[in-house]
């Protein structure tokens, strides 16, 4: 009898070790860590097959979840290739003085009006000599430089009026605006009077208007047009994109301060942009993207670089981003119902823990594989 006693103590000590070996096995969550790495790393290796060089991996999941894109002009919407159209000289400057004038400055400052500016005189024949002395360039703002013992500066309104204090009467701000139209406008001082203004014109992408369109229908609710241009220039590039929202005329700062106002209303907010005044609003966002041909401090500071000048693809890699999050989530959704039930049916002794193990790392490399398959659906690749 003692012996029989002693038989079923053991045989309920293996019952009893059976189970918890089942429960730890159907318990153990590998293959959440495992479907994890699998998916972001197939979404990095798709972001990267089309042209986005991802550097913050939590960008990869952010970027489908994103409400809100901000997006620069020059260079972002259009090609940073701006073309000078007119030139509207005052006082004692004709055209010639002011085109050289503006070329001598800006000829050392890489920036794409800069070139402009100077590639116009060049077509008009215009010869400038080096009669200034040492530039400062004042970021996002313009250039102040001494020309023939006279305090120069070139750059925006804000610049040359605000922080110049640059008077500009009622009759040279009506013909201003009768012939600069909806171009961009430079603003030339010498000796604290307006010399003159340069209108340059930049057209949009032939590509931007459907890349809005497609981030509209892929979830994006606003897109916002920020830019240091004139509120004129701002909002045809807008219309002709079908950009709702535009804020021109803003400074660095005030970039950084519009991203960190919508992230306070608790909206994700993606920030696109290619120029050293973008880099503060680029590091407020939840998601920054420079463009391929950015300054090198845009790039450093986005989270993705897109190494092709297509803005399309910026909407390809937020629906990979969303694709990726429905997958981990699907995943998730999976394995936590598939444990659970190997919990059950251990539980109450149904199947085995080497039927446990079976059933439980056979699921994992099922679901690995299944996260391996293309994230873009057909509807996807006909947008």
């Amino acid at each position: 009898l003692a012996l029989t006693e002693g038989f079923n103590d053991v045989h309920d000590v293996i019952d009893s070790l059976l189970l918890a070996v089942s429960l730890a096995v159907a318990a153990v969550p590998e293959g959440l860590a495992a479907i994890l790495t699998v998916v972001l790393a197939l979404g990095v290796q798709r972001m990267a097959a089309h042209h986005a060089i991802v550097k913050k991996l939590h960008s990869v999941e952010t970027l489908g979840s994103a409400s809100v894109i901000c997006s620069d002009k020059t260079g972002t919407l259009t090609n940073a290739e701006p073309v000078l159209d007119k030139v509207i000289p005052f006082g004692s400057y004709t055209e010639e003085e002011v085109l050289r004038t503006a070329a001598c400055i800006e000829e050392h400052f890489p920036h794409s009006m800069a070139r402009a500016i100077v590639k116009g005189a060049e077509k008009r024949g215009v010869v400038h000599a080096e009669e200034h002395a040492e530039v400062n360039y004042i970021v996002a703002h313009g250039i102040a430089t001494t020309l023939r013992g006279e305090r120069a500066v070139i750059g925006s309104r804000h610049f040359v009026c605000d922080d110049e204090g640059v008077t500009i009467t009622s009759e040279q701000q009506a013909k201003i605006d009768e012939t600069a139209g909806a171009s961009s406008v430079i603003y030339l001082a010498v000796g604290g009077s307006l010399a003159g203004v340069l209108c340059i014109i930049d057209p949009p992408r032939p590509e931007a208007a459907r890349a809005v369109a497609l981030m509209k229908k892929c979830g994006i609710e606003n897109v916002v047009m920020l830019t240091g241009d004139s509120s004129s220039a701002a909002e045809k590039i807008a219309q002709q994109l079908g950009i709702t929202e535009v804020h021109a005329q803003v400074l660095p700062e005030d970039k950084h301060s519009h991203i960190e106002a919508l992230k306070k209303q608790g909206r994700c907010v993606i920030m696109v942009g290619d120029g050293i005044n973008d880099a503060p609003a680029l590091a407020a966002a939840d998601v920054s993207v420079a463009m391929s041909d950015a300054s090198d401090i845009a790039k450093e500071t986005a989270d993705i670089t897109i190494r092709d000048a297509e803005l399309t693809e910026l909407a390809v890699l937020r629906m990979l981003s969303e694709r990726l999050m429905e997958r981990i989530n699907s995943n998730y959704r999976f394995i936590l119902t598939f444990n659970t039930a190997l919990l059950a049916l251990g539980f109450f002794g149904v199947i085995t823990p080497s039927m446990s193990a079976l059933l439980h790392n056979g699921s994992t490399i099922a679901i690995c594989v299944k996260s391996m398959t293309p994230l873009l659906r057909g509807d996807d690749k006909a947008m």
